[in-house]
């Protein structure tokens, strides 16, 4: 039997992880309930800096779970990532109000040097990811999305609910946070204490506020302009969320596991405003955690190498990943494996891990980068449910089907294939490809009994095309004839 059980991580049962066979089973109550036509994979991060491996982790497993669903599901996917530009560069004290100001990157640095950082710091990583994965992405930034009509008008619409919204943006004093810059030097109020609503219209919103180098100053707020709008986090996922027009694209907002906090709120935010039908789905990636129960940040962990060096503190790539001793592709190719191993099993996604826990695992499954245009010296995994992945370990199932995507056309004859189905693994290597136009093609020449020895061919070309409509099937149909593997003689 070559059904194996991972050694390199264990992980224990969760309520969650007890309620699905597949981390993207979470998925499929909306998938089933909107039929869309597309899912988007929407991640976000804060461009203070360099990224460190947590941020990298969340952005490759958007990537990683955006390949699974378009091949689980045959659904069109893709990846949207926002540049958060409107960090703050700098915070300052007005010494005489007392009150805190902040300048975003944005405003301190300028479109062009913004464009050159997220070129410098993601756009590598995320064409690598996007070449193995075949899944395209996009990039723009949150001072792009502030200035699109959906989310300015969705702005002005959350402000004749600000009343019964404020605690839940703010439980400690219920200020809303809407920071709109001086128009002269850029700086805002980080707290919004002098920034008041003057008034509100179908039109738009005016806004006084108060620079500490000049003065009062207004900002008239609408749809297709007005000064710059800068929110806070949890104020501006409420706008985002809500800012989404009816179509026929899922959107799934991708986020580090210490959001499962925050979302509480922002649904609460949700309520009190009113239901919407563009609310979108999240996935929470396991959470990287320090020595002490802590959230991985860039912040302790500058703390912790100024007080020197001690066990178990993640120094040099863990910070700044361009000090990863190795090369770009090789780091690329051990994020991938890391993110193959924590979607393997539920158990293993729904969890956080410290920071030693996750430098073992990355080093257990760091492997050389492989040349794509050749066999992959290392199984890629794929995941399915334990009905077809018994009859694969059981020798019974020896054609796996699938539609032609990028990601399945770079699949040839002697690649390894690990099924996986929760803790379970089957290692198999692939001995011929088949290419069709069709799936009534592909059974005129591929044994029925090879693909399914438990359903006749009209039954399973009608669960294959209810899973894959007439557009995924017009991709191309491909096979992958397979045979059992013993670990001891890959």
């Amino acid at each position: 039997m070559t059904i194996t059980e991972p050694d390199i991580l264990r992980s224990p049962n969760t309520v969650l992880a007890n309620a699905v066979d597949s981390t993207l089973d979470v998925l499929r109550p909306r998938i089933f309930a909107e039929d869309p036509e597309r899912i988007r994979f929407t991640v976000g991060t804060q461009i203070n800096g360099h990224p460190h491996i947590g941020t990298h982790l969340v952005q490759s497993l958007a990537f990683l779970v955006a390949e699974r669903a378009r091949d689980d599901y045959g659904i069109d996917v893709d990846v949207e990532f926002y540049a958060l530009d409107n960090a703050p560069a700098e915070t300052v004290r007005d010494p005489e109000s007392g009150h805190r100001y902040q300048r975003t990157y944005f405003h301190q640095l300028g479109p062009d040097a913004i464009g050159a950082l997220v070129g410098e710091h993601y756009r590598p990583l995320f064409a690598e990811l996007s070449q193995r994965t075949g899944v395209p992405y996009g990039l723009t930034t949150y001072t792009a999305q502030q200035n699109s009509p959906e989310f300015r008008a969705e702005f002005v619409r959350t402000l004749e609910y600000l009343d019964e919204i404020r605690y839940w943006l703010d439980p400690s004093a219920g200020s809303a946070h809407i920071r709109l810059p001086c128009p002269v030097c850029g700086w805002a109020e980080k707290n919004a204490e002098r920034t008041r609503l003057l008034e509100l219209d179908d039109s738009g919103a005016l806004f006084e506020s108060v620079c500490m180098h000049h003065g009062r100053y207004e900002s008239d707020i609408t749809p297709l302009g007005g000064g710059y709008l800068d929110l806070a986090t949890l104020y501006r996922n409420v706008v985002k969320e809500r800012s989404y027009r009816p179509d026929d694209t899922l959107r799934v907002m991708v986020k580090g596991g210490d959001w499962v906090f925050g979302c509480s709120l922002v649904d609460g935010a949700q309520t009190a405003i009113g239901p919407t039908t563009t609310a979108p789905a999240r996935i929470f990636t396991p959470q990287i955690l320090g020595s002490d129960g802590g959230k991985l940040s860039k912040s302790l962990l500058r703390e912790a190498a100024e007080a020197g060096p001690a066990e178990g503190n993640p120094f040099g790539w863990f910070l700044d990943p361009s000090r990863w001793p190795g090369t770009p592709e090789d780091y690329v190719s051990t994020l991938t494996g890391l993110g193959e191993l924590l979607l393997s099993d539920p158990r293993h996604f729904f969890r956080s891990y410290t920071t030693t826990e996750m430098e073992r695992l990355i080093m257990s499954t760091r492997q050389p980068a492989r040349n794509q245009s050749q066999a992959h010296g290392r199984p890629r995994n794929i995941q399915i449910y334990r009905e077809y992945f018994d009859m694969i370990a059981d020798g019974s199932k020896t054609v796996e089907v699938r539609v032609a995507y990028d990601s399945m056309k770079r699949i040839k004859a002697g690649d390894l294939l690990n099924f996986t189905c929760r803790e379970l693994s089957c290692l198999t290597r692939v001995t011929r490809v088949g290419t069709y136009r069709t799936f009534k093609e592909m059974f005129g020449t591929e044994s029925v009994k090879a693909v399914n020895p438990n359903a006749t061919e009209a039954e399973q070309l009608k669960a294959i095309q209810s899973i894959f409509p007439p557009a995924k099937e017009a991709l191309g149909v491909l096979t992958f004839e397979l045979e059992l593997v013993n670990e001891n003689n890959k």
